[in-house]
């Protein structure tokens, strides 16, 4: 596996310059506010997705949408979630190197108590001036944020 794009807060847009982008990806982790199963269908059309379910989703297709989900990727545990304050472990001592959220729309890499905090933004509808982004993340865990 080489590349892992890492996306939230597509509101039931996908973008075309999105999916170009991705092109080559092999992964993708979504980190909810999908909007519609039709987003999901998109980018399965590119790599296989692991998504989580956020306070927009909601239906049938977005039942079967996780609230949290843990995945080893390049041989670390991180862990996804729409909502950070929805967060309700101790991710250090559960040996989690990653957490991957969403939900602000805003951008984010911190490290806190010796675990990443990741949110790549939006790339659904604009909020406010905030960015059009998301992030792709390499081999060596690390993030490589793209604003469009």
């Amino acid at each position: 596996m080489g590349r892992v794009a890492l996306l939230s807060d597509t509101h039931g847009l996908l973008r075309p310059e999105v999916v170009r982008a991705l092109e080559g990806v092999d992964r993708i982790l979504h980190m909810g506010d999908v909007g519609t199963p039709e987003v999901l269908d998109g980018l399965r059309a590119i790599a296989p997705v692991h998504a989580v379910r956020g306070n927009v989703d909601h239906g049938a297709w977005a039942r079967e949408l996780p609230r949290t989900h843990l995945i080893e990727v390049f041989g670390a545990d991180l862990l996804l979630l729409h909502n950070i304050a929805e967060l309700d472990l101790d991710p250090a001592a559960a040996g989690i190197a990653m957490v991957l959220y969403g939900h602000s729309h805003v951008p984010k890499e911190e490290e806190r108590g010796g675990v990443r905090y990741v949110n790549p933004g939006s790339i659904g509808p604009r909020r406010f001036d905030l960015p059009i982004s998301f992030a792709f993340l390499g081999e060596d865990l690390a993030v490589e944020f793209v604003r469009l």
